[in-house]
């Protein structure tokens, strides 16, 4: 069973196909010409945010490698009358703020403690391997205690590269439930039911958005742990499906798109090698698909403007991303 993937790793390898040095794999897809042809969609101007609030009650938890982020406030409204205390003490920083505090104006100040794939957010290339390569022939080792040399998320945020048109395969609605139940696999075949049945197709250079329905069972079940071993998602085999469209990137409202149970337990998360080590294909997770869904039942418009430009953290295999469907 292993060796079938390999075949399949074999028949979407994009490296090379875009130069020697290409970081952005199939981020190539979105040409100036594809940017124009999707701004086209914008009718009424309307805004519909995809991402969830960044704070303590995500789905990542408290423990693990990964932890819900953590806000900080360094100055705040407590602090108003502080300077009166700070006279004679302290250093630098406390004789700044007696300074400040002479006239009428406070401010406030904060911090965010997270891992860069702790809420909504992008993988980069740089995120996942095997067989000792990253994506384009790059070796595992180009990823350091100093950061990703190559393959990193600067490299696709310093182009600004991710807006694009947005397609919406909304699998929960097409089968009329709230949410997909838990571990269910979704194919290729459910992929084209759901744009044939939507009346929307596939085209080179879109950001492919899956909705499972997943992140309302996490706001009714607030389980994280459960919420991620039991995510329903994408077929490993949907990567040959994206390779054919020439998507741009795919994204979905689970924690890894693909379902988080493996259909092949040696291999483990099969759909992440074949997409991003091979494909080049960034993934977006824990997205909020729910009124975007909402939206496009009523107006029956599948297809629409998006932005989801990742943040530029130097070196970072991963990002969080605000998306904004514009239609």
């Amino acid at each position: 069973m292993a060796e079938h993937w390999r075949d399949v790793a074999e028949r979407v390898r994009n490296w090379g196909k875009w130069g020697p040095n290409d970081q952005l794999g199939t981020l190539n897809y979105i040409t100036p010409e594809k940017v124009v042809q999707a701004s086209r969609l914008v009718r009424t101007g309307r805004t519909i945010p995809l991402s969830i609030p960044i704070d303590a009650y995500g789905p990542q938890g408290a423990h693990g490698f990964r932890r819900n982020p953590i806000h900080i406030m360094s100055v705040d409204g407590g602090d108003e009358n502080v300077a009166r205390h700070l006279e004679g003490w302290g250093g630098s920083t406390e004789a700044q703020i007696r300074e400040f505090w002479k006239g009428p104006m406070r401010f406030n100040d904060d911090y965010i403690i997270m891992p860069l794939q702790g809420s909504t957010q992008w993988d980069a290339l740089s995120h996942v391997y095997y067989d000792g390569k990253l994506y384009n022939g790059y070796p595992a080792s180009a990823v350091n205690s100093f950061g990703a040399t190559k393959d990193s998320i600067d490299q696709v945020a310093e182009r600004g590269l991710i807006t694009t048109r947005g397609v919406l395969l909304d699998v929960a609605h097409h089968r009329g439930v709230k949410y997909l139940p838990p571990n269910t696999i979704i194919s290729p075949e459910d992929l084209d039911k759901v744009a044939q049945a939507e009346g929307v197709t596939v085209e080179a250079g879109d950001l492919v958005i899956v909705r499972t329905g997943w992140r309302v069972n996490f706001l009714e079940t607030r389980n994280g742990e459960e919420w991620a071993i039991h995510s329903p998602g994408l077929s490993w085999r949907c990567a040959e499906w994206l390779h054919q469209k020439q998507a741009a990137a795919v994204a979905s409202d689970n924690i890894a798109v693909e379902v988080f149970a493996s259909e092949l337990p040696d291999a483990g998360l099969v759909f992440h090698l074949l997409t991003i080590r091979d494909m080049g294909m960034m993934l977006g997770e824990i997205w909020d698909l729910e009124e975007l869904s909402r939206d496009c039942a009523k107006d029956g418009a599948y297809a629409f403007l998006i932005a989801a430009q990742p943040l530029r953290f130097s070196g970072a295999v991963g990002s969080p991303v605000n998306p904004v469907a514009i239609k």
